[in-house]
């Protein structure tokens, strides 16, 4: 039998036939397609956002924690249940890092959690500059509480919403900063939409948009209103910061705004498939994800007895079903134990971690296949 991977990308020949428009034309980097992609995403996101694509999810948060006046002295607090990009960008900055412990559930931060050690940071004097709830899995955080907390105690909101394209929240979609300062999207193959590679930051701060386009490309200006001296001629430009090159390709924008058409079909096969999901499962040994309708359903996890997940996972990829883990909490890589980090810290994220499995979940999954893993899944918890 073929493999079924946990996700995969559907590219479609109207997709191919972009990709090819661009090949053909003057334009492969720094032309019209990206502007394009930018706004078609910014008015599928809505509230008046301006939109500047970056190369990957991980350079829209860098510049975003940049943007926002993180840096050295700073501190940036995270999810610990997330990919380690969502904690590096503070560190890029040379900002130190803190995490919040996770919802047992839904594996996005908790808000009581997170208003505990908020209200001991202000005790200390050690409050964070900017947190990032992480939209874990396609379902939104809480962003009318998260913003609450953050007119209370001061700090930016940069929502990490890698998984999150198309998921809504409040009265409206994740991206549209009604309550954050900026969202980063990221549009990796595994994703809702995909451009290759490629990321996304949304802002209502014109001003902050300005900064990150200058940011993505080396920190240089052409705008002469922006310069320091007199242009030498047409071809002059400035370096006014240090940035960097974080520029996404015509290429990668066109294939994005083409898959972008899509999204409406994308989302609705993927919540088809999280719904039918409880029907396939029903009466087996696990946990299964609370319902969500307005979630983008990036990822399905399930949790089993930690005792068994090993094993489950090693029976399920040895049927031909590759199942995935997200994800192993920040704090326990080496990188951050190294900086005083511990097991235990953050219990929640860390018990989520040992019993998650991510099931298959993408637009192309049949219901014959989704079957198939449920008889895998049913076979693999057996003693």
């Amino acid at each position: 039998m073929s493999r079924i991977p946990y996700a995969r990308q559907s590219v479609s020949q109207a997709d191919i036939d972009a990709v090819s428009e661009v090949l053909r034309s003057d334009w492969l980097t720094q032309g019209p397609a990206i502007e394009r992609f930018e706004a078609a995403v910014a008015a599928y996101c809505g509230g008046g956002v301006h939109a500047v694509a970056v190369h990957s999810g991980t350079a829209a948060l860098h510049l975003g924690c940049m943007a926002l006046g993180l840096g050295p002295g700073g501190l940036l607090w995270t999810a610990a249940n997330s990919f380690v990009a969502s904690a590096n960008c503070a560190r890029y900055c040379g900002a130190d890092v803190d995490f919040v412990d996770v919802d047992a559930r839904t594996g996005n931060l908790a808000l009581d959690a997170l208003s505990a050690k908020l209200e001991r940071a202000a005790r200390d004097g050690r409050l964070p500059a900017v947190v990032v709830p992480v939209h874990f899995g396609g379902r939104a955080c809480d962003m009318p509480a998260l913003a609450a907390l953050a007119a209370r105690y001061g700090f930016k909101l940069l929502e990490d919403a890698s998984h999150a394209i198309g998921a809504e929240y409040a009265d409206g979609r994740v991206g549209n900063c009604a309550y954050g300062d900026m969202a980063v999207l990221s549009f990796h193959p595994v994703k809702i939409v995909t451009s290759a590679e490629g990321g996304m930051l949304l802002t209502r701060d014109a001003a902050a948009a300005a900064r990150l386009r200058q940011l993505r490309s080396h920190g240089i200006t052409r705008d002469a209103s922006r310069m320091h001296g007199e242009p030498h001629g047409p071809w002059y430009y400035e370096q006014l910061e240090l940035g960097y090159n974080y520029r996404m390709t015509d290429l990668q924008a066109a294939l994005g705004a083409s898959q972008l058409g899509r999204i409406g079909e994308f989302l609705q096969r993927r919540r088809a498939l999280a719904a039918r999901y409880a029907g396939v499962l029903r009466g087996l040994p696990l946990e299964l994800p609370p319902p969500d309708e307005r979630s983008a359903w990036h990822l399905y996890v399930v949790q089993v007895d930690a005792g068994v997940r090993r094993r489950t996972v090693e029976r399920m990829r040895a049927a031909g079903i590759e199942v995935n883990v997200h994800y192993i909490p920040i704090h326990l890589h080496p990188y951050y134990r190294a900086l005083g980090f511990r097991e235990g810290d953050f219990p929640a994220a860390e018990r989520f971690y040992a019993r998650a499995i991510s099931l298959p979940l993408f637009p192309a999954l049949s219901e014959a296949e989704q079957d198939r893993v449920g008889s895998a899944l049913r076979d693999a918890l057996r003693p």
